[in-house]
């Protein structure tokens, strides 16, 4: 057990420093830094997605005998969007989130987050403007962009918008990543997003940044349909150096469509064997209110730092990890 930080002063002082470049870079385009709730009462429906909980035994209306159940945010995206259905212009912050998953050199439980929403964007916009905020950090070329299924047919040769569970699985089995799970996996939607993050992730963005933009429909919970293509959602990732670094979608505003988007994950939920979450009623009462046309973006802080910094592991950007907090 050790007390000591794993961040040096002096790279103490260059964060200071990034951090302060992208509040400057905000602050240049007019968008206004917010706060919002670490704890709330709701969470996300996301199948891939834990959150840690608390209980609290004080709100207005709770129960004498039993405690409300209070969740760590993993990511202000819902709170953000209340913000900008009650009449907020483009927004930004600079928070922590949380997610109940192990430690690892790119990932701990308790990260930084950067999420911002840009009104009347669309996801060309936001594309161009990550480019440019990258590039001003990291100092790096301009950032390539190709489509979800053009990535899968340059690297592997598979048509990820028009393939089979059967298909998806030889691929693993032909790159001797198959395992137990694997096999009696049935979602074509996971074996898609394992064969992203073990087979392609790790080869691409390496010398150049590289945006992978029209996610499959099934994997994108909160953005809109792609108007061209009902099979896609306008949703964008960014890769540099093997690393994920951001996620962004043109916004769902449908409050409809969006309530079904999450009846369908607890379904999944509860085929897996995993608990069902409470949907978020404020977020999808904000929705019914109307939610502007925008379009949002979230970026890992720490793993921009990692970049910028040159760091192996993410314990050389935090002060402390989970295990030495």
């Amino acid at each position: 057990m050790s007390w000591k930080t794993t961040l040096s002063w002096e790279d103490a002082k260059k964060k200071a420093y990034i951090l302060n470049q992208i509040r400057q870079f905000f602050y240049d385009l007019d968008v206004i830094e917010v706060e919002t709730p670490l704890l709330g009462r709701s969470t996300v429906t996301d199948v891939h997605l834990e959150a840690f909980n608390t209980h609290f035994n004080y709100l207005p209306d709770s129960s004498i005998n039993n405690a409300d159940t209070l969740y760590l945010q993993t990511s202000p995206e819902f709170c953000m969007k209340r913000l900008l259905a009650s009449g907020y212009q483009s927004i930004y912050q600079i928070s922590k989130a949380f997610r109940h998953e192990a430690k690892g050199h790119i990932h701990n439980p308790e990260f930084t987050i950067l999420e911002w929403y840009r009104i009347g964007f669309q996801q060309d916009d936001l594309i161009l403007e990550v480019s440019d905020l990258i590039q001003a950090i990291l100092k790096c070329d301009m950032p390539k962009v190709i489509t979800y299924q053009n990535l899968f047919l340059e690297h592997l040769n598979i048509d990820a918008l028009d393939t089979s569970v059967e298909e998806l699985k030889d691929v693993i089995s032909n790159h001797n990543k198959m395992s137990d799970w694997l096999k009696d996996e049935s979602s074509i939607d996971t074996l898609l997003q394992f064969i992203l993050s073990e087979l392609i992730e790790p080869n691409v963005g390496i010398d150049t940044p590289i945006f992978i933009r029209d996610f499959p429909i099934n994997q994108a919970s909160l953005a809109k349909m792609n108007m061209s293509d009902e099979r896609v959602a306008d949703r964008f990732e960014c890769y540099f150096k093997g690393i994920e670094l951001v996620n962004g979608f043109c916004e769902l505003t449908d409050a409809i469509v969006q309530v079904e988007r999450f009846n369908k994950d607890n379904l999944e939920r509860k085929q897996l064997g995993l608990e069902e979450k409470v949907i978020d009623r404020r977020f999808i009462q904000a929705l019914e209110s109307g939610l502007p046309s925008c379009s949002g973006v979230a970026l890992g802080i720490d793993r921009l730092l990692m970049l910028a910094l040159n760091k192996q592991d993410i314990e050389e950007v935090i002060t402390f990890t989970i295990d030495r907090a």
